[in-house]
C-alpha cells in the first residue's frame, strides 16, 4: 500500500496528545514619535519602517516623517522628500519603495527608495493615486487599485509592477476598490476587501488573489471593511484593523491559509488607516486612527510550545491510535443562532444570496410585493437601489460575495412571473426570462451559473433550467415536482429539499442528474432558510402547516441532524451563507424584520477511512 507521504508529498505530525488552537494574540508595543494615521509600513515585527501619513483633523494633512523600529522602540530617521498620506510600500527597513499618495490635494505618482538611511526619488508610477495597496520588495513590487484623477472609473481597478527601474501596467483587479490591504509579495499577492466608492463609503469583503499574471477572486474575509492592514504570505496571511459600515474602527485580526479567513483574536485598539506588515505569526500594527489620531503599536504572536491548530490541521494521535483534523465543521453541533441588526423593512418570501457578513435580501412581501433591496455588513443593514421590478417568492443565486447576484421567478405581480435580474453591487439589470415563468423556485449558484429547480405554475412542477449568464436553457427535471423548497450550492453541484405540501424529500444534483437521497427529519415548506454545498448544509425555519418552525438541521453529505433552533420561528425567510457561518432574515408568520447569525466554533475531529 502507498504511503501517504508518497501520495501527498508531506507527512502527517504523530502526537501522543491533540495539539490547541491557535493562541496568537496582540500585545502592546512601543509607540510611535508621531501619532498618525494613513501611514505605510514595512519589514518586520523586529526591524520595521513606517513612513508618511496624516497627523491631524480637519483638513487635509500630509507627514513626511519616517521612523524605525527595533522591536521595542521607534526611532525618528530621515523623511521622505515628498511627504504624504494614503500611500503604499514595499520591501524591508533597510531596502524599500514608498509610492503614490495624496500631499494636500495634490495625488502623487512619486515613487522613492530607501537604502537604510535616506530616500531617493526613483521612477514615478504610471498614473498618480492615493489609497492604494503595495507589496513585494524595493526591485519587484506591486502597486494595486486605488484613487487614480487621470484614470475612469475611480476606484480604479489597475496595477501596476515595479522592476526596479521602472512601472509597468499589468492585469486589473476583477473588481476595482480603495483602500484594500495588500499581503505578499509581486508574484503571489492578496488584495483584502476594501471600498469600491469614492468618497466612502461601499465597503465589501471581496479578496483578490495574484499568480504574477491575473487576479481571481477568493473566499471572502468575515469582517467587512476598508483601510485595515496585511502581514504574510497568500498561503499565511493575516488582516487586521479597519473600518466597518456604518463607521465604526475594529481591531478585527483574520488569518488566511491560503484557502479561508479565520478569525482570530482582535487588538486591543480598534482602528483604521493603520500600518502593518510582518508575517502570519509574528507582525506589527503601528498608527491609525481610533476616536483620534494614535502611536500605539501592537505585537502580533503566538507563545511558544506544542503545534498551535489553524483550520484544517490534521494529525496522528498515537495515545488513541486515530487520525483528527481540527475545523469548523465539526463544531456544528455546538453552533448557535445569535440575534443580528434587524431588516429596515419586514417582509417575507424575499429573496438573499451572499455571506453572513456580506448579504443582500430582496423583494418580499410586506402587504404587496416589494422591490426594496438591502445590504447587510456583518451588523446592520442599509437600503440600496431597488429592484426593477417589485416581486418575491422566486429563486436567487450568488452564494459568494454580495456584490454579484442573480434573482428569478416570483409569485407576482403578473404576468413576470418569469422575469430575471442582476445584481452588480450597486444596481439590477433586468437580463433574459427563464423559458417557464413560475414561482416557488429552488435556486442555487452563481450570478453566472445558476440552477432554477421546481416550482409552481398552476400545479406543482418539475421543470429545471440552468443558466450561463446570458440565458436559461432546460436540463434533467428533478424526480418530484415540489413548490417552495429550500436549496443550496452551486449549478454543478447542488440541492433541494422540502416543499409544499410539508414534506423532508431531497434531492442532489450533480450537474447531469438529481438522485434522491436522505429526507429531512422535519418535513417542511413555505420557503425555509438554506445554505451551503452538497457536503455541508443547512436547513431552517419554513413551515409543516402555517406558523413557521424554528427548527434547524445540518446535512453532512449523507444524513440530515436536527442542531439548534432559531430564535424565531419563521417561514418564507431568506437565508444566505455556509453551514458554518450563516445568515436568516425576514420571514412570516407575524412578518418579522429579524435577523439571526449562525457561528460554528472550530473542534477537533477523528477522520474514519471506510
Amino acid at each position: 500500500m502507498a504511503e501517504y507521504k508518497s501520495i501527498k508529498g508531506f507527512t502527517i505530525q504523530s502526537t501522543s496528545s491533540d495539539p490547541v488552537p491557535s493562541a496568537g494574540s496582540w500585545a502592546s508595543g512601543g509607540s510611535l514619535n508621531t501619532a498618525r494615521a494613513s501611514l505605510t509600513g514595512m519589514g518586520t515585527l523586529t526591524d520595521a519602517l513606517v513612513t508618511g501619513g496624516q497627523t491631524a483633523d480637519p483638513g487635509p494633512s500630509f507627514s513626511a516623517a519616517t521612523e524605525n523600529y527595533n522591536g521595542s522602540s521607534w526611532t525618528e530617521v530621515n523623511d521622505l522628500n515628498t511627504g504624504r498620506r494614503e500611500l503604499a510600500s514595499a520591501g524591508t527597513d533597510t531596502a524599500a519603495i514608498a509610492f503614490g499618495g495624496i500631499q494636500n490635494t495634490t495625488v502623487q505618482a512619486v515613487n522613492e527608495s530607501w537604502n537604510g538611511s535616506t530616500w531617493t526619488e526613483v521612477g514615478d508610477l504610471n498614473a498618480a493615486k492615493y489609497q492604494l495597496g503595495g507589496c513585494g520588495t524595493q526591485t519587484a513590487a506591486i502597486a494595486i487599485g486605488g484613487v487614480a484623477p487621470s484614470l475612469s472609473p475611480n476606484p480604479t481597478a489597475t496595477s501596476e509592477l515595479w522592476n526596479g527601474s521602472g512601472w509597468t501596467e499589468t492585469a486589473d483587479l476583477n473588481t476595482a476598490r480603495t483602500f484594500g490591504g495588500s499581503i505578499g509579495i509581486s508574484t503571489a499577492a492578496l488584495l483584502v476587501s476594501g471600498d469600491t466608492n469614492n468618497p466612502f463609503p461601499n465597503r465589501v469583503a471581496n479578496v483578490e488573489k495574484w499568480n504574477g499574471s491575473s487576479w481571481t477572486e477568493i473566499a471572502d474575509v468575515n469582517t467587512t471593511r476598508a483601510a485595515g492592514a496585511g502581514a504574510g504570505t497568500t498561503t499565511d496571511g493575516l488582516y487586521f484593523g479597519g473600518q466597518t459600515p456604518p463607521p465604526a474602527r475594529v481591531g478585527n485580526t483574520e488569518a488566511f491559509d491560503g484557502t479561508s479567513w479565520t478569525e482570530v483574536n482582535d487588538m486591543a485598539t480598534g482602528r483604521s488607516a493603520v500600518a502593518g506588515e510582518g508575517t502570519g505569526s509574528a507582525a506589527f500594527a503601528a498608527g491609525g486612527y481610533s476616536t483620534t489620531y494614535v502611536a500605539n503599536t501592537e505585537e502580533w504572536t503566538f507563545p511558544a510550545g506544542p503545534s498551535f491548530l489553524i483550520e484544517g490541521d490534521m494529525w496522528y494521535n498515537t495515545t488513541s491510535n486515530t487520525l483528527k483534523a481540527y475545523g469548523k465543521a465539526a463544531g456544528i453541533p455546538a453552533a448557535t443562532w445569535s440575534a443580528g441588526g434587524s431588516l429596515g423593512t419586514a417582509r417575507y418570501y424575499l429573496y438573499g444570496f451572499g455571506t453572513q457578513t456580506a448579504s443582500i435580501a430582496c423583494g418580499g412581501d410586506t402587504g404587496s410585493v416589494s422591490a426594496l433591496t438591502e445590504l447587510y455588513n456583518g451588523s446592520s443593514w442599509t437600503e440600496v437601489n431597488d429592484l426593477n421590478t417589485a416581486r418575491g417568492g422566486g429563486g436567487s443565486a450568488g452564494k459568494s460575495p454580495s456584490t454579484a447576484g442573480l434573482i428569478f421567478g416570483s409569485a407576482g405581480p403578473t404576468p413576470s412571473k418569469g422575469f430575471t435580474e442582476s445584481w452588480d453591487g450597486s444596481s439590477w439589470t433586468e437580463v433574459n426570462d427563464l423559458n417557464t415563468a413560475r414561482e416557488g423556485i429552488g435556486g442555487f449558484g452563481i450570478q453566472t451559473a445558476a440552477i432554477a429547480a421546481a416550482g409552481y405554475t398552476t400545479t406543482d412542477v418539475n421543470n429545471v433550467e440552468s443558466w450561463n449568464g446570458s440565458s436559461w436553457s432546460e436540463t434533467t427535471e428533478v424526480n418530484t415536482a415540489r413548490r417552495y423548497a429550500g436549496s443550496s450550492g452551486l449549478s454543478t453541484a447542488g440541492m433541494i429539499f422540502g416543499a409544499n405540501p410539508a414534506t423532508g424529500a431531497t434531492e442532489i444534483w450533480n450537474g447531469s442528474a438529481w438522485t434522491e437521497v436522505a429526507d429531512l427529519n422535519t418535513g417542511r415548506g413555505y420557503q425555509p432558510g438554506g445554505c451551503g454545498t452538497t457536503t455541508a448544509s443547512l436547513c431552517f425555519g419554513g413551515s409543516a402547516t402555517g406558523p413557521g418552525l424554528a427548527v434547524t438541521e445540518s446535512w453532512d453529505g449523507t444524513n440530515w441532524t436536527e442542531v439548534n433552533d432559531l430564535a424565531t420561528a419563521r417561514r418564507s425567510l431568506a437565508g444566505t451563507g455556509t453551514a458554518t457561518v450563516a445568515l436568516a432574515a425576514g420571514g412570516t408568520p407575524p412578518v418579522t424584520a429579524a435577523t439571526e447569525e449562525w457561528t460554528t466554533p472550530a473542534a477537533n475531529y477523528t477522520i474514519t477511512v471506510g
